[in-house]
């Protein structure tokens, strides 16, 4: 069945039921309208949530992952990073250097 056609047949089911419903429970036209459009658009929406899960289930078991490809992308990235920390690294340590090269030079000026 299709989605659109499971959404209709849902809603028109809300419909009698909340005529039924609202006969039994409501004391005036007012109150039969109000519970039979309240359970009739319960109905409606609760199908749609329903469609939902449905399509989301059945898209997600056909839906291949490519691991390989994944993986091998994951790994030049964790190069990728390792090169950058080196480099970050020996930035630091040059830095370092260049502080303790001015402290010395600022030492021996005063």
């Amino acid at each position: 069945m299709l989605g659109e056609n499971f959404v209709y047949f849902f809603t028109v089911q809300g419909f009698f039921i909340g005529i039924v419903f609202g006969i039994l429970k409501s004391f005036n036209a007012e109150g039969l309208l109000v519970y039979t459009s309240l359970i009739t658009g319960f109905f409606y929406l609760f199908s749609h949530i329903i469609i939902a899960f449905y399509y989301r289930t059945t898209i997600a078991k056909n839906y291949f992952f490519p691991k390989e490809n994944h993986e091998k992308r994951l790994d030049q990235f964790v190069i990728e990073i390792n090169k950058r920390e080196k480099l970050i690294d020996s930035a630091i340590k040059i830095t370092d250097a260049a502080i303790k090269a001015n402290a010395r030079d600022v030492e021996v000026q005063a």
